[in-house]
């Protein structure tokens, strides 16, 4: 019975006593241990004690070298696995195809670069008969070069006679814009559609003038169904308020009436008339040039060449308070599909300056000089 009550005793306190982490000076205070318990103790203790490596010989400087040379490409990669031995193969592999490819480059011998043939624009035969025609360095006037563009065009249809000015005037300016408005005294050679929107008492004047469309009503309804049968539109003053709601249509159109243009009066049979025997708008694009068309080469030379001066004149005069010096750059006629002349710029507005009287026609006389065909020997 003392054994069995020893061991019932003690088992529980050895059981507490070795889940502590157990010290020398913890020993020493257990009161009245048994031998078991004490040799139980003592192993633990020895458990804990930290392990104090052996003395070994200092390793020489070659084994140190040769073992950090070698531990140095895996130190990143920390355990030696397949997959950063396989990476570092790569790595490897990748640096001897460089230096390769290095030194063969310097092997190389350097070859000179081919010059690059320069771009030559190819012309047909038409045009390139026409280019003999002219002389490039040579700026001729405007009568000499109108004569010249009936030999120049080589087109199978009406060519349209065009002039195409260049300005000294900076376009974002708002003091520098060209805007004017001129009538060419033989037409255009297109046949222009106007329309009239007035009140009811000058419809009838406006008809007699030769508008095409003077039904207000319906023409507001086309223009609102996107329907435009016609070249030009001509408001009266007091009509504006209506037409004004119609600017989303109108405005990319170039339809939109302006009192700048002639277009927004109080007198439209003067404006139709105007417009259909030839006013036309001058007024420069983004780059400060003015293009614009003043005749068919179906017209005489005559016929051009009066058209020609009355726009010159316009353009010349329409300079704005904003440009100083020189305005007129360079000026070039030419015909659709056709090489350009260049224009001496001080000869051709001198030339379109001059009055005379062969030229200042009656508009039924004009009329017919324009519409009488060009003989083919002239063409």
């Amino acid at each position: 019975m003392a054994k069995t009550l020893k061991d019932d005793i003690t088992k529980p306190l050895l059981e507490t006593e070795a889940s502590k982490p157990i010290t020398k000076t913890e020993v020493t205070f257990i009161p009245k241990l048994t031998p078991q318990m004490e040799a139980y103790l003592k192993r633990k203790a020895a458990q804990t004690k930290p392990k104090v490596a052996k003395k070994t010989s200092a390793p020489t400087v070659e084994k140190e070298s040769t073992a950090t040379a070698a531990d140095a490409k895996l130190a990143k990669a920390g355990k030696r696995s397949s997959k950063t031995t396989k990476e570092v193969a790569e790595k490897e592999a990748k640096e001897v195809r460089k230096t390769q490819i290095k030194k063969a480059k310097k092997d190389e011998v350097v070859k000179p670069k081919q010059k690059q043939k320069p771009h030559v624009k190819k012309y047909s035969k038409n045009q390139e008969a026409g280019r003999a025609l002219i002389e490039s360095d040579k700026k001729y006037g405007l009568k000499d070069a109108i004569d010249l563009l009936y030999k120049v065009s080589k087109v199978k249809f009406d060519a349209s006679a065009e002039l195409h000015v260049a300005l000294n005037i900076d376009p974002r300016q708002a003091d520098q814009m060209v805007r004017a408005n001129t009538s060419l005294p033989f037409g255009t050679g297109k046949p222009i559609r106007v329309a009239v929107i007035t009140t009811d008492e000058l419809v009838a004047s406006a008809k007699q003038a030769g508008a095409d469309i003077v039904d207000a009503d319906s023409i507001i309804k086309d223009i609102m169904n996107e329907k435009f049968d016609f070249d030009v539109l001509i408001v009266s003053p007091d009509r504006m308020a209506e037409v004004g709601k119609l600017a989303k249509a109108l405005g990319p159109k170039g339809l939109m009436p302006s009192p700048k243009n002639g277009t927004v009066t109080a007198d439209p049979a003067k404006s139709v008339d105007e417009f259909k025997k030839g006013k036309v708008e001058i007024k420069n694009d983004a780059n400060g040039i003015v293009h614009l068309a003043f005749g068919k080469l179906s017209f005489k030379p005559e016929a051009l060449y009066g058209n020609a001066k009355a726009a010159i004149k316009a353009l010349s005069s329409a300079k704005p308070s904003g440009v100083k010096g020189v305005f007129i750059r360079s000026m070039y006629v030419s015909a659709s599909m056709s090489p350009s002349i260049q224009l001496d710029n001080n000869e051709a507005v001198k030339e379109a300056r001059e009055v005379k009287k062969s030229i200042s026609t009656s508009a039924p006389q004009a009329a017919k000089v324009a519409k009488e065909p060009q003989s083919k020997s002239a063409q």
